[in-house]
């Protein structure tokens, strides 16, 4: 009986699925995989040839969408649909700690993470910081403006988007093509849909591939040097599956597991940042150049928004900000509608604000603390890290060189780990409930998708990046296609915005006529 039972079960379950976006966009990236090891000279010529095409010629492109979709939030925010709860709770579903710690863990954490330890090296050398005034400068605030507003106003305008679709208007497809029903109309349903539902899984599957490689070297090099294992291909992919498993053990308990685990990594984060902060002996360093950096941005926030270099100077919005654009664009795919599911009973104007202020809190104070530490270190003659970084090429080894800085560098090292494990677990959690219901035809917004699926992507989110650990040609591809994959998603992301404003019009007129009958 209870194999019948069974049966009927996964009979049913195979019913429910979208076998194309579950299988298909996987084989393509396979696919390009092969490719890329097979013919690293070749793909990398076509692909950096394209990424020429998009990122250079037509760099104008991103910039006008990150600046638009900033001015689109604060619109959202500050307008009549900012009076609109997303779902018929009174009370938000989770408290304000709870929803924001999920939020920004569930971004991209654990980059913030390891930029804010290295980023203002890589902008130390360029021209354009000379040009602009120098390191203490602009080296502390370009971090700011490449982490702050703008990227996280791609991630709550979808968020609201996605919370209103889910939970005002109940619908059962928790889809990129969905969002676009009231422009699109039954054309979601055809192949319109499958197109746009195609390039989100995509990006969604390069992107997590290829930030799985940012840190990983790090975490490797930290765990070498507490241990005295040392470092290898192996002990790479014993990090990787480590971290499988405690994202799939999380996202098998359901939502109260990701709550967990989000807890903890913002308690871990914010111990390392205080440990940092109060024992690095560059406290006042790091205030005085925050609070610097914060008042540079304001006044120069336009300005670097829309900056081209159109002579072509040093290329420095094509190298760094075009680029961090198309980042933020394709992680937008998972992260949005996750940090939307969690929005139930919140209005639009509290997601919208509470996310800038959860985001950019958690976000500034990490690059103001960390970044400014190792810069406070270079400025003051304690450490020399351009030089070591010139000489050496290995940013993974500057950070390591800064972190020894600090009183019991094996702890801050172990406290480094955690922190970057975690922040990688919970952001894999809610990528993975993303996935598994993008795998269903339909899926009831109060409903979690089925275990199983749940751990198929878990395992296949993990599979590219272990693969491409023997690759070092094919994992600057694959970032490379993840960067092209954020061209057709920017018009994806206009077609979800018209889409939302249209349908929260009619969604308020209604409003306005029940209360007049």
């Amino acid at each position: 009986m209870k194999k019948e039972q069974n049966r009927a079960s996964d009979t049913s379950l195979a019913r429910r699925l979208d076998w194309f976006i579950t299988l298909i966009p996987f084989l393509c990236i396979v696919i390009l995989c092969i490719w890329f090891v097979r013919n690293p000279e070749q793909s990398s010529q076509l692909l950096a040839s394209i990424r020429s095409l998009l990122g250079d010629q037509m760099g104008s492109y991103y910039l006008l969408i990150g600046l638009g979709v900033f001015f689109c939030s604060l619109y959202m925010a500050f307008s009549r649909f900012g009076n609109i709860r997303l779902g018929d709770l009174e009370k938000p579903e989770y408290t304000f700690f709870q929803w924001g710690s999920m939020m920004f863990t569930a971004g991209l954490a654990a980059d913030i993470l390891f930029y804010s330890c290295c980023e203002w090296i890589l902008y130390a050398n360029e021209p354009h910081i000379e040009e602009m005034g120098g390191i203490q400068e602009w080296a502390s605030t370009y971090p700011l403006f490449h982490w702050g507003p703008i990227p996280w106003s791609f991630y709550l305008v979808l968020a609201v988007a996605f919370g209103f679709m889910l939970h005002v208007r109940k619908r059962t497809k928790q889809k990129f093509s969905e969002s676009c029903r009231p422009i699109l109309g039954k054309r979601v349903d055809g192949w319109s849909g499958k197109i746009i539902d195609f390039i989100a899984v995509i990006a969604l599957l390069a992107g997590t591939a290829t930030t799985f490689s940012l840190a990983t070297p790090l975490l490797s090099m930290a765990i070498s040097r507490v241990t005295g294992i040392p470092q290898s291909v192996a002990l790479t992919i014993f990090i990787l599956i480590s971290i499988c498993c405690i994202y799939t053990f999380c996202v098998y308990l359901g939502m109260k597991g990701v709550q967990l685990a989000a807890s903890c990594c913002v308690y871990l984060f914010f111990m390392l940042l205080a440990y940092v902060f109060f024992l690095g002996g560059e406290s006042r360093y790091i205030i005085e150049t925050g609070l610097s950096s914060i008042g540079n941005l304001v006044q120069n926030f336009i300005g670097l928004s829309t900056w081209t270099d159109a002579l072509r100077t040093s290329s420095f919005p094509q190298n760094w900000t075009i680029f961090y654009w198309s980042y933020w664009i394709v992680w937008c795919v998972a992260t949005p509608f996750f940090i939307g599911s969690i929005s139930r009973g919140r209005t639009v104007r509290q997601v919208v604000l509470g996310g800038y202020s959860f985001g950019l809190a958690g976000t500034f104070t990490s690059f103001i603390i960390l970044g400014n530490y190792g810069m406070g270190l270079q400025m003051h003659g304690r450490l020399d890290l351009l030089s070591v970084y010139t000489k050496t090429g290995d940013l993974y080894a500057a950070i390591v060189s800064v972190l020894e800085q600090l009183p019991l560098p094996g702890l801050v090292l172990i406290l480094l780990v955690l922190c970057m494990v975690t922040f990688y677990s919970t952001s894999f959690d809610s990528i993975t409930l993303v996935a598994a219901a993008y795998s269903y035809k339909e899926l009831k917004p109060n409903e979690e998708p089925n275990r199983n699926i749940k751990l198929f992507w878990s395992i296949m989110l993990i599979l590219l990046p272990i693969a491409l650990i023997f690759s070092e040609n094919s994992m600057a591809n694959l970032q490379t296609v993840s960067i092209i994959a954020a061209f057709p998603l920017g018009i994806i992301i206009i077609l979800i915005l018209g889409s939302f404003f249209k349908d929260a019009d009619a969604y308020l007129k209604e409003k306005q006529n029940e209360k007049t009958l």
